[in-house]
């Protein structure tokens, strides 16, 4: 009983720490001028699948390990639920490659990168890959390719249905199935990744070296300052790459081999560890967002503060309330205009100074 409730605690604060993280990141894009960039749409786009992953998947998920993998809402939802999680776990490694593509034309291309990298273009590519993603995640399992006979799994039981033993819901697979899709999936798309992450470093090196070499020392700190944010930006994503790949790569290690295995029935014990290792994934991004990066420590900083936004609102308020006691005669002389006038100014000095300290920080 102890064990159960503390499994529940944990996996509600994982749920938790996964929605309230990727929310802000989406919120830090939208409120910080210096996050909202086109590069970063990307980023939003990840933060969305991790939170439809905690919003859609990981509560499911939970109750199957609290129910020690009890299913009673049907087969056909369970399907839906096991299409949804493959979706977004493909929708998070391309749009991981999309950013490593980014990165490569901004890094080796920066004064072409704006004409290259448009809006429609991203949200293309974005469109694109939910739409992949949705293929691969649905298709299969609708049409039974999954599964070792061909047959679309779980449509035998309904909602209630529980069986003597209790029906549980699990993703089916055949030996072709797996490796097929963990090749076309994860490890395809891994090793484009890390050679694009590799071409990047290198250009990145050689880039310093020129700057160094041919700009003068008068006007090299605009072009180092520029080229030190690109690559800042890009160890940023790389460390979420290799994040990615620590956390889901034991997962369609496993997938393989017991896919080759024509294991139907996995140990649940491994089975759970290496799928919970890789959900982890959706949790951790956020928190490295502002670790690597300065621009997301400051604007995590201002949007679970908002020091800024109410002490501007507080100099407002007292200005607004000093200037209705002008238009209502309440101001007898010039003595004690003068001395309001004097506080107000003092409040805005003292709003303005606290809004550059947050930029210095």
């Amino acid at each position: 009983m102890v064990s159960t409730a503390v499994q529940w605690v944990v996996l509600v604060a994982f749920i938790v720490l996964t929605i309230g993280g990727n929310v802000l990141v989406c919120l830090a894009v939208g409120t910080s001028h210096r996050l909202r960039r086109i590069s970063n749409c990307f980023v939003v786009s990840l933060a969305v699948t991790d939170l439809l992953l905690g919003l859609l998947v990981l509560p499911l998920t939970a109750t199957l390990e609290l129910r020690s993998g009890r299913w009673s809402l049907g087969g056909t939802f369970c399907n839906i639920y096991i299409c949804v999680d493959v979706m977004l776990c493909t929708a998070s490694i391309f749009t991981l490659l999309a950013i490593s593509v980014d990165r490569y034309l901004a890094i080796s291309g920066p004064l072409s990168y704006s004409r290259r990298v448009t809006p429609p273009r991203v949200a293309t590519a974005i469109g694109t890959i939910w739409a992949f993603s949705m293929t691969v995640g649905f298709v299969p399992i609708d049409l039974g390719l999954n599964t070792a006979d061909f047959r679309v799994q779980n449509m035998v039981w309904e909602i209630g249905d529980e069986g003597d033993e209790g029906r549980t819901c699990q993703y089916e697979w055949n030996n072709n199935y797996a490796l097929l899709d963990a090749f076309l999936t994860f490890f395809l798309p891994l090793l484009i990744m890390c050679g694009m992450y590799h071409r990047i470093f290198l250009v990145a090196r050689e880039q310093a070296r020129r700057i160094r070499a041919a700009t003068p020392s008068f006007i090299r700190s605009a072009s180092v300052a520029a080229t030190t944010r690109e690559h800042k930006a890009t160890l940023t994503l790389a460390a979420v790459l290799g994040a990615f790949i620590i956390c889901w790569l034991p997962y369609f290690i496993y997938f393989m081999y017991m896919g080759l295995r024509s294991e139907t029935n996995p140990p649940s014990l491994i089975h759970s560890v290496v799928l919970w290792l890789g959900y982890f994934n959706s949790a951790l991004n956020p928190i490295l967002y502002p670790a690597l990066n300065r621009d997301f420590r400051r604007a995590y900083s201002q949007l679970l503060r908002c020091r800024t936004a109410q002490k501007w609102a507080a100099t407002s308020a007292r200005t607004s309330q000093q200037e209705r006691r002008v238009s209502n005669g309440k101001l007898q002389n010039k003595q004690e205009w003068n001395k309001i006038h004097v506080a107000t100014h003092l409040h805005l000095q003292e709003a303005n100074s606290d809004v550059s300290l947050e930029h210095i920080s």
